[in-house]
């Protein structure tokens, strides 16, 4: 398993060589070069995401026709489209490497193999999941609690890793703004 990924699971639950090497053998590595499309909209989001290195984003386009980013992921995050992946229907969602990144894809019969295996990964995911959903709900309460130059403030001051590494059209997405008016956020510093 890469040391990586074993590093991270390590930080939750305990973890024998032998079971590293259980996770490792249903371990895919992928190299994603910028702009690559892990997932296209509808389609079947078939594989859970680990970003050892680089960073991928989700989005969706909108009727206009407008890429709304919904999420990124960095190093030791991950990234997919859980209702997509768990239920076996087309996603709405897009997954693309915002830079060449390299992933480890677990798809979803691996999961729940390893889940069967190691009862103690699905704990580890339990837990990634419910940070997930706490940041999910801070999120929320920031669109409404917050202006839009209070939110970039909020995100650039919590996160300044994706503002220096993802470019402005897709941060201002992200963050419900135009490209033209992050530039003039930006320019107030």
């Amino acid at each position: 398993m890469s040391a990586t990924l074993e590093s991270h699971i390590k930080k939750f639950i305990d973890l024998s060589p032998e079971q590293a090497a259980m996770v490792t053998a249903y371990a895919k590595p992928v190299q994603a070069k910028k702009k690559t499309f892990l997932l296209k909209e509808g389609q079947i989001c078939a594989s859970n995401y680990f970003v050892e290195r680089g960073c991928l984003r989700m989005f969706f386009t909108d009727e206009k026709g407008v890429e709304q980013t919904t999420q990124f992921a960095i190093e030791n995050w991950w990234l997919t489209d859980y209702a997509s992946f768990c239920s076996n229907k087309p996603s709405q969602f897009s997954i693309q490497a915002v830079e060449h990144s390299t992933i480890i894809a677990f798809d979803k019969t691996a999961l729940d193999q390893l889940f069967t295996q190691l009862p103690q990964l699905e704990r580890y995911f339990r837990l990634l999941l419910e940070k997930t959903a706490g940041a999910t709900q801070w999120r929320v309460k920031y669109i409404y609690d917050l202006s839009k130059e209070e939110m970039y403030r909020f995100f650039s001051a919590s996160y300044p890793d994706f503002v220096q590494r993802v470019p402005q059209y897709m941060l201002a997405s992200y963050l419900g703004l135009t490209p033209e008016y992050l530039s003039e956020i930006r320019k107030k510093k």
